[in-house]
Order: structure tokens, then C-alpha cells, then sequence
């Protein structure tokens, strides 16, 4: 029988933390949402603010302040929140104060596409990405696009440029031609960069570097309409 009280004892005690556990969980189910906090990854809302992003939850949830913990299905929330096109990431969490946690990671352009009249951009996976009314975005544009076809040989380019500091300041247009080749327009003079295919591509970007380089210094950029990328180990260049 002396053996028995210990173990009674244990499971006494364990029946007892079990209550406990329950008690306390069911109590912090039960608390109301206090406060919503939003917040933007880097600190950047440039195509979707604040307003939109509450209002997305409210029109589809209600005022999430008063309702409780246990009512929330936060992978709802979430769903909610990925089904806007300017969103690429977003998570929703509640912490121990009762306070709802929004996390939003906005879709950033590359590129603004002119397709068949219809303009979009391009975000940094390739893919659509609708214009927005609160910003608009310095990013090239492209033309020659047909029936919302991104291919990836336009991705490779643009995010080349996007990702090269010279390019990036440069580059303000991208004309694509049939065959998957070319056509650069840029900052700098009034001319045409005929880029061609992406063959290469990294010795042709390097070639422009070094033509830029030496025309800006002997001022004669403005003689020239056309510069050529495609020929070996050369730039061909057409006068005014």
C-alpha cells in the first residue's frame, strides 16, 4: 500500500498540471484581440499601404479587436492577404499581450510592360504584378510583349539590369523582337542599343561598359543613332 502513495501522488500531480494547462489555454482563447500591428518588411509600403491592407480583413473578418483568439483561423488571414496581387509574402501570428501580428512582404517591379495597350509590371519572380495608384514604379519598359506572355529570356535581361548599378540608371527601355532578341534604349544620348540575342550576354554588357566609357570622355556619344552588341570582340556603331 506505502508503494502505491507515490505513484498516486504522480498522477495526482500530473492530473493537476493537465487542469491547469487547459484552464490557462481555454482563458487565453477566450481574450479578445487588443490591437492589429501591420507591418511592411523593410519598412516599405510603396504599392500597398496600411489602409488596404486593414481594410482587406475587415471587409472579409470584421474588426478583428473584438473578436477572440479562438474565433481566428490565422491561415485564413493569411489566405485573405496573398489573394491581393501586390502581395508576395504575409504572415499573421498572436502574441502572449493579445496583440495581432501582420507581417507584409510587397511584390517589387522590375520591369513596366506595355502589352497589346495594357500596361503591368513585371515583379522580381517574373510574373505579373498590376500597376498601382499609390506609386509608380522607375523601372524600364518594356514593348513587344504579346498576350501576357513574360518569357524568361525578358526575365534573364531585365533582372540582369535590375541587379547592375550602371545598367540600372541606364537602361530606361527594353524592345523585344521576335526570335528573342533586343533592343536597348537608353538614358544616355539619343540612340538605340541593338543587343540581340542573350548569347553572351555578360561580354556584350561589358563591351557597352567600355564604348561608354570612352565616348562619354571624348564627347561623341550624341554622333551615333545606333550601337550593335552582336558582332565578336567589337561594337558596331551607326552615325546620325
Amino acid at each position: 500500500m506505502k508503494k502505491l502513495i507515490p505513484f498516486v501522488k504522480g498522477v495526482m500531480l500530473f492530473v493537476f498540471v493537465v487542469f491547469l494547462y487547459g484552464f490557462s489555454s481555454a482563458r487565453n482563447s477566450a481574450k479578445k484581440i487588443k490591437n492589429v500591428n501591420i507591418n511592411f518588411e523593410n519598412g516599405d509600403n510603396l504599392f500597398i499601404t496600411y489602409e488596404t491592407v486593414n481594410k482587406l480583413l475587415v471587409q472579409n473578418y470584421g474588426q478583428l479587436q473584438s473578436q477572440s483568439k479562438e474565433e481566428l483561423f490565422l491561415n485564413k488571414l493569411e489566405e485573405t492577404l496573398l489573394s491581393n496581387e501586390m502581395i508576395e509574402n504575409a504572415e499573421v501570428f498572436v502574441d502572449v499581450s493579445g496583440e495581432l501580428g501582420v507581417s507584409v512582404k510587397q511584390k517589387m517591379p522590375i520591369a513596366r510592360v506595355n502589352d497589346g495597350g495594357v500596361a503591368y509590371y513585371m515583379d522580381s519572380k517574373g510574373k505579373k504584378m498590376p500597376l498601382s495608384s499609390n506609386y509608380s514604379a522607375r523601372v524600364p519598359i518594356v514593348e513587344g510583349v504579346e498576350n501576357n506572355h513574360l518569357s524568361s529570356e525578358l526575365f534573364k535581361l531585365v533582372s540582369v539590369i535590375d541587379n547592375d548599378d550602371f545598367l540600372k540608371k541606364q537602361i530606361v527601355g527594353i524592345v523585344q523582337l521576335p526570335k528573342n532578341e533586343f533592343v536597348l534604349k537608353t538614358r544616355l544620348g539619343n540612340h538605340q542599343v541593338e543587343l540581340g540575342t542573350l548569347k553572351q550576354l555578360d561580354k556584350k554588357i561589358k563591351k557597352l561598359k567600355v564604348f561608354y566609357q570612352k565616348v562619354i570622355n571624348d564627347k561623341t556619344l550624341d554622333n551615333y543613332k545606333k550601337i550593335n552588341l552582336e558582332y565578336n570582340n567589337q561594337v558596331v556603331c551607326t552615325k546620325n
